[in-house]
């Protein structure tokens, strides 16, 4: 018999989820290299704006008080810029690309025909949304520093935080994405009802201590609370371990509930 007439038969062997991530996030590097340039604006420029506008526009007419830590306001909202934006990239690749690759285009749907499960594809697009984070927080630091707006080797632990902000706040949507079945009208609520407020009220731009007090607790709630927090102390170098871990300890709580969703809807979603 021919080598061509040779049948080929499985090896019966699964592959590793680390494997099988890898494999779902190079597919996604493949579009995503061919189609960057629709991400810089949203990514990169978009927080260098703000930095500028905010920072050395209006921050001119704020004096280094107790509430920026007696620093410049331009400085004081660097680091909380980093956050911000991890959580709004975060939003965003959460949301309407999970549908499309369940709904529109059914990437989803092909990937599962092979050996890779569903669990595995879940892990590979948050494993993609958090190198999303990170090239784009890299970025960000790279102009802030340019700018001089950075005050130690501190920011590099601060980009670390912002990634798993963003990751705390990817991971429930995705689960929640992976349950939609129409065209996605749900999602411009999130961004209207959700992020814009959370990134307007929760310590990014002023301590949440000036809030009413009754508005204080729905800070503490939201991951660019926690994230800013810790964020700005290791910038800052003034990070206090115990407060620190609290607040990481919250986003990974946070995260790890929303990969358990993630994991049983992409299952029963793709299992169909």
């Amino acid at each position: 018999m021919s080598t061509v007439d040779t049948p080929v038969r499985s090896t019966g062997q699964a592959l590793g989820t680390v494997r099988a991530a890898l494999i779902v996030v190079e597919g996604m590097w493949t579009w995503y290299k061919r189609n960057w340039r629709a991400t810089v604006v949203s990514s990169v420029v978009q927080p260098v704006l703000f930095l500028l506008a905010l920072g050395y526009g209006l921050g001119t007419q704020v004096q280094p008080t107790a509430a920026t830590g007696g620093m410049e306001y331009v400085v004081y909202l660097a680091p909380a810029l980093l956050v911000v934006t991890a959580v709004q990239i975060a939003a965003f690749e959460s949301t309407y690309p999970v549908l499309s690759a369940f709904k529109w285009q059914q990437t989803y749907l092909a990937i599962a025909a092979s050996p890779i499960s569903p669990a595995q594809i879940c892990a590979g697009q948050l494993s993609w949304v958090a190198i999303r984070l990170f090239t784009s927080g890299a970025a960000y630091l790279l102009v802030a520093g340019l700018l001089g707006t950075l005050t130690g080797p501190g920011v590099l632990l601060t980009l670390v935080i912002s990634v798993l902000t963003g990751l705390a706040f990817a991971a429930p949507v995705v689960a929640y994405s992976a349950t939609i079945e129409t065209e996605g009208q749900q999602f411009p609520s999130i961004f209207r009802f959700v992020v814009m407020p959370m990134t307007l009220f929760a310590g990014a731009f002023f301590p949440i201590e000036q809030l009413p007090a009754w508005l204080r607790p729905l800070a503490w709630v939201t991951p660019i609370w926690h994230g800013t927090e810790v964020g700005r102390d290791a910038a800052f170098g003034s990070l206090s371990w115990g407060p620190a871990l609290g607040h990481v300890a919250f986003l990974v709580a946070v995260t790890a509930i929303g990969v358990w969703f993630a994991v049983r809807n992409f299952r029963r979603r793709l299992a169909r």
